[in-house]
């Protein structure tokens, strides 16, 4: 009977632990987890109850919570669509994105490093304040950036290549966040509903996420960093210069976007490839230097990373198990590759940076209601993908593309710019994707600038990287260099 009684007690012994583990897990190490769980519901109500930290550009409060004679006391105000990709909404029957979602338990003020303020709240009955959140955009940069790209649908992307620091980050088309931030439910999730049901998907970043695009010929910086680094080429390395190149064990064949050679003479070298942006020296340079060793280059940039800075990035891809042809296409960024603008500004950052890439972020400095700084992210390396030499290399061959080359309309009088243009294929009639990476001044860089721009911007498979994408990174250096 004994024996029986301290089993009974045993296993209800265990039980008990295995409950108070478990309980402790939920309470303590999940907790901040569950509360940004955007499925969370009851933590979305509570946050009402205090009065949201406002989000700041500059000086400027571009979001900020203003007191209204409801039950949920606070009503979320957003100032400009300019920030939205940014911001994002906070919606009592939406949930969340953004900003107002990664930085939800410091803008409640629910993070546990406002602790103290939570506790001082309780001794003397206030309500807590959320904390403001400094963002490292410009005003003046973001609105050229937006005011560039237009009514065309893309993203761009401007950072301090030598902080990390994101000045710029516009994603077309845009919403405006104040139709899901109302108190009536039945507006609010009808207007939620429409943004969702747009085919143009307003609601996604296009900056850092979404369905990824085709880089194109702005790849080719990447594959240029892996051959240079390799040591086993020169920007005097020679290739045959071919009027059309069969793609191997295939009968396809792949043509230069000129559909002739790349300039005169029976070889091209790497540096007039990169200049001209021609197709087929960069494919037999990817098919002999091989995918294993672009892959480590493009990996050593940030490809395949989770980022959070502090918005969740989509990992840009460069494909595995490749065959040869397959390799051969990705040379000049086309098969599988796939990349966010966020990702080819951090490889046009490494260069700009003499080789080092800083970590991309958004967030200047976390300010708690009572004025204390309770975060401020200091500058940080993310790698060192190249050496300074290669770094160098590629800048000049950037600049002469600007100078002289495929390029050419991101030219800036008196100024030296370093640039590479894209136009990506996406199917037999689809329209082009079109870009443009590089930054300004190409001797000491204040500024990196990606745009991309979708649907051929508007003209099909008529336009290119130089004609579209180009004019409208030019702008938004201008904008840089003219403060």
């Amino acid at each position: 009977m004994n024996r029986q009684v301290r089993r009974v007690g045993l296993f209800l012994t265990v039980m008990f632990v295995a409950l108070f583990a478990m309980a402790s897990s939920i309470q303590v190490l999940r907790t901040q987890s569950l509360y940004q769980d955007p499925r969370n519901v009851r933590a979305a109500y509570e946050t009402y109850k205090t009065q949201r930290g406002s989000i700041l550009v500059g000086e400027q409060e571009v979001v900020t919570s203003d007191p209204i004679n409801d039950q949920y006391r606070f009503l979320r105000n957003y100032d400009s669509v300019l920030y939205s990709s940014v911001v994002g909404y906070f919606s009592i029957f939406s949930g969340s994105s953004g900003i107002e979602r990664s930085m939800n338990s410091l803008l409640s003020g629910q993070s546990s490093a406002q602790f103290f303020e939570q506790i001082n709240a309780l001794l003397d009955g206030t309500p807590v304040t959320g904390a403001a959140i400094e963002l490292s955009l410009d005003a003046d940069i973001q609105k050229a950036a937006w005011d560039a790209l237009g009514a065309r649908k893309g993203a761009v992307v401007a950072m301090d290549p030598a902080t990390g620091r994101i000045i710029a980050m516009v994603s077309k088309p845009g919403f405006d966040a104040n139709l899901l931030a109302g108190h009536s439910s039945q507006a609010t999730t009808s207007a939620y509903r429409e943004l969702l049901d747009d085919p143009d998907s307003p609601l996604v970043n296009r900056a850092i996420g979404g369905d990824l695009y085709h880089p194109g010929s702005v790849f080719k910086i990447v594959v240029a960093a892996a051959a240079l680094e390799s040591g086993r080429y020169s920007t005097g390395t020679t290739f045959e210069n071919l009027d059309r190149y069969r793609l191997p064990g295939t009968t396809t064949y792949i043509n230069n976007s000129n559909n002739s050679t790349c300039g005169d003479g029976a070889l091209v070298t790497l540096e007039t490839a990169l200049i001209r942006s021609c197709n087929i020296p960069f494919a037999i340079l990817a098919v002999d230097l091989g995918q294993d060793r672009i892959r480590a280059q493009a990996e050593l940039m940030g490809f395949g990373d989770e980022l959070a800075i502090p918005l969740t990035v989509t990992p840009s891809i460069y494909p595995q198990d490749m065959e040869l042809p397959q390799v051969a296409l990705s040379g000049f960024g086309q098969f599988d590759v796939r990349t966010t603008p966020l990702q080819i500004a951090m490889s046009t950052a490494a260069i700009a940076n003499q080789g080092v890439l800083m970590k991309p972020q958004l967030i200047d400095q976390v300010v708690a209601s009572n004025l204390n700084v309770l975060s401020q992210p200091q500058p940080q390396v993310f790698s060192s993908p190249m050496s300074r030499e290669t770094a160098a290399l590629i800048t000049r061959m950037m600049v002469d593309s600007v100078e002289f080359g495929a390029a050419s309309n991101a030219g800036i009088s008196s100024i030296a710019v370093a640039g590479k243009t894209g136009t990506a294929e996406n199917g037999i009639d689809e329209p082009y994707t079109l870009w443009f990476t590089g930054f300004a001044p190409a001797e000491s860089p204040e500024i990196v600038v990606t745009v991309v721009v979708e649907d051929g911007g508007g003209i099909g498979q008529n336009g290119t990287g130089n004609q579209v994408a180009a004019p409208i990174a030019k702008a938004v250096m201008q904008a840089v260099l003219n403060k």
